[in-house]
């Protein structure tokens, strides 16, 4: 019999690394390091969205998109939201709409992406989709990220180089490479896979009509983690005092900065200084902040704390798609701010950071029950699926 103060949830974790290799395997010997082709990585592949699906998004002001096209040595590129109309009338050539956040709007494409669950939720960007029409593609690039690139319906052919000439076409809104020599060269079908370390150059051309799905990773440089940390901490200064200069002499230059005042400044600086526990913070609030244009949408009719309750135990809760939760150290982080778990809790938001599901909460703190219904007010938490008898 399970412990009452133990979610009664399915292991988390359990996701291994699609094909015949084993996941640690990978890890050890390809992931940042070398390419790998796994052909067949998903046996029987069906896209979790249909090419129209995939336009309707594109058309969609509340997903994130963009066309690329190619003429001849031309290039250009559009950001959606794109008219119905428009799509309607693609070319038949040299053509191409990307979709980022999928998993946001299809339970398939997040299911998809929870195949990669070896990979720390920290580290997960989305699922992006690229549909293309025959010679359709971005160009060739690199990334700073790791990336799987999982194709659906139709043929695309890779071409990947280990140059380091990282020169960009002039004049461009993209970030095509000047000059590329490619060195190996697959042409994946419906299942196979391809996965790229960052700095790898890349160069997918679709040869038929086709899908394929990217699986993108969350690689903040030094430059984009110190300017936000510096941000969280003038949030939370609190330094007394301001510059004040009784006895000023006459100024003899006007122009110069007084040497007083420059000490004072380096003095005021000096007490600027992270406080113990503030990486942590910051770290959690960081990760766990939603893009820019994610928003929840709040239940029409929200069902009283008891009666959520008494559904939760029945049929099991589950994140939003867009909700990010993530734990360390004993601490919790949701959507870019820190949750505060009562006591008994713990054990339960952890399952739900790792698995975003909980079968059940039977047996459950009734302050997790508290929370749970608070986060189902505001869009982040949805009862699960109704079980069937």
């Amino acid at each position: 019999m399970a412990r009452k103060d133990r979610p009664r949830a399915g292991a988390a974790g359990a996701a291994r690394f699609p094909g015949p290799m084993d996941t640690a395997t990978f890890l050890r010997r390809h992931w940042q390091k070398r390419p790998l082709l796994v052909r067949g990585a998903f046996p029987a592949f069906e896209d979790p969205l249909a090419p129209g699906e995939v336009l309707a998004l594109a058309a969609s002001p509340d997903a994130e998109s963009r066309i690329v096209r190619r003429d001849g040595p031309h290039w250009s590129v559009e950001h959606g939201p794109f008219a119905r109309s428009r799509l309607a009338r693609r070319p038949r050539r040299d053509w191409t709409v990307l979709v980022q956040d999928t998993n946001h709007f299809s339970a398939s494409a997040a299911a998809l992406l929870a195949r990669f669950a070896f990979v720390p939720h920290a580290r997960v960007d989305d699922l992006m989709v690229s549909y293309a029409v025959p010679g359709g593609t971005v160009g060739p690039h690199v990334d700073s990220y790791d990336v799987f690139l999982i194709q659906g319906r139709g043929r695309r052919r890779w071409q990947v180089s280990r140059s380091r000439d990282l020169a960009f076409v002039p004049g461009l809104d993209l970030r095509i490479l000047a000059r590329f020599e490619p060195e190996e060269e697959w042409v994946l079908e419906a299942g196979d896979m391809l996965y790229l370390p960052p700095e790898v150059a890349h160069y997918g051309i679709a040869e038929t009509e086709c899908l394929t799905w990217s699986v993108g990773f969350r690689a903040p440089s030094d430059q984009e983690l110190a300017a936000g940390f510096l941000d969280y901490l003038g949030e939370r200064l609190a330094l007394a005092g301001r510059y004040a200069d009784p006895g000023l002499a006459p100024a003899r230059s006007p122009g110069r900065i007084p040497d007083a005042l420059v000490a004072h400044v380096a003095r005021t600086l000096s007490q600027v200084r992270a406080r113990p526990g503030d990486a942590l913070d910051f770290a959690g609030r960081f990760l766990t902040e939603p893009k820019a244009h994610v928003y929840f949408n709040l239940p029409p009719r929200p069902l009283s704390p008891a009666r959520f309750c008494a559904a939760a135990r029945r049929r099991g809760i589950r994140l939003d798609a867009r909700a990010r939760l993530l734990h360390a150290r004993g601490r919790f982080f949701l959507n870019g701010e820190p949750v505060e778990a009562a006591r008994g809790c713990a054990p339960w938001l952890r399952r739900l950071a790792d698995s975003r599901t909980l079968a059940s909460i039977a047996g459950a703190p009734a302050a997790l029950a508290d929370l749970a219904h608070r986060w189902y007010r505001e869009g982040v938490l949805h009862l699960g699926e109704e079980t069937k008898a």
